[in-house]
């Protein structure tokens, strides 16, 4: 069974003259444990499907469905309970709270969703996610005593402490030099690989897009091209620059 999909899922921006189809009928399904990345041209709907996907916005028309529930039947208070559960985000920019430690950064689901960060279930999960993006021993560590990376790290174990079913990823290494970016997306491989985390990746950069499963290409809000490259753990990028090249992007 999918763990994502959608069906003719549309968002449209405006009335009138003025109305702007951001999204047009998009259809896709994605497996547990499978990485997608989506990418195009800016404007192209990328953000917007990512909004969708993680209950941050209502679609116009269409429907998203996450690990068996529609976001649609949902109203507001059982979609947030459904985002804090179900779905982790991690963005370009860190957002850490600077007058937090580390461990305190990753805790804040689980104080978010009113559980004990100190119990024993939740500690667990604490240490076991700061050892799976190597940041053990770091737990007291104040952001600015961190590198950029390290900071993203603390991101990504955030999103990921409360053992989400999708994990949600918007240019996470947009922000980061090449071979800082290069760890996170070998991190983001490994989840993925080891621990069969399912992760949407939007990105501009094809060298990112190479570690996914598959590349959903949009243009002007609709999937223009299906990539699939396969589970493979050399991620060159060159036969995906090719095929991209083609469709002139």
């Amino acid at each position: 069974m999918s763990i994502v999909t959608t069906d003719n899922l549309t968002k449209i921006y405006g009335h009138g003259d003025t109305a702007v189809t951001a999204l047009d009928r998009v259809s896709l399904a994605i497996e547990p444990g499978e990485m997608v990345a989506v990418m195009g041209p800016s404007g192209c709907g990328k953000s917007t499907l990512l909004h969708l996907l993680g209950g941050l916005d209502r679609p116009t028309a269409g429907k998203v469905t996450i690990d068996g529930q529609e976001l649609g039947a949902l109203d507001d208070d059982r979609l947030t309970l459904l985002r804090r559960r179900q779905i982790g985000f991690v963005f370009q920019f860190f957002n850490l709270i600077p007058v937090l430690d580390v461990r305190e950064n990753v805790a804040l689901p689980f104080t978010i969703a009113g559980r004990d960060p100190g119990g024993r279930e939740e500690s667990a999960a604490i240490l076991e996610v700061l050892a799976a993006v190597d940041l053990a021993g770091k737990e007291r560590h104040r952001p600015d005593e961190l590198s950029a990376g390290e900071q993203q790290r603390v991101a990504l174990a955030r999103a990921l402490v409360h053992r989400p079913a999708l994990l949600l990823a918007d240019e996470p290494t947009g922000n980061l030099d090449f071979a800082t970016g290069t760890e996170i997306l070998d991190m983001l491989w490994r989840l993925c690989a080891e621990r069969g985390q399912t992760v949407v990746l939007v990105t501009h950069d094809a060298k990112a897009a190479a570690y996914a499963d598959r590349v959903l290409v949009l243009r002007d809000g609709a999937i223009l091209d299906e990539i699939v490259l396969g589970r493979r753990e050399d991620h060159a990028a060159g036969s995906l620059i090719v095929r991209l090249a083609a469709l002139g992007l």
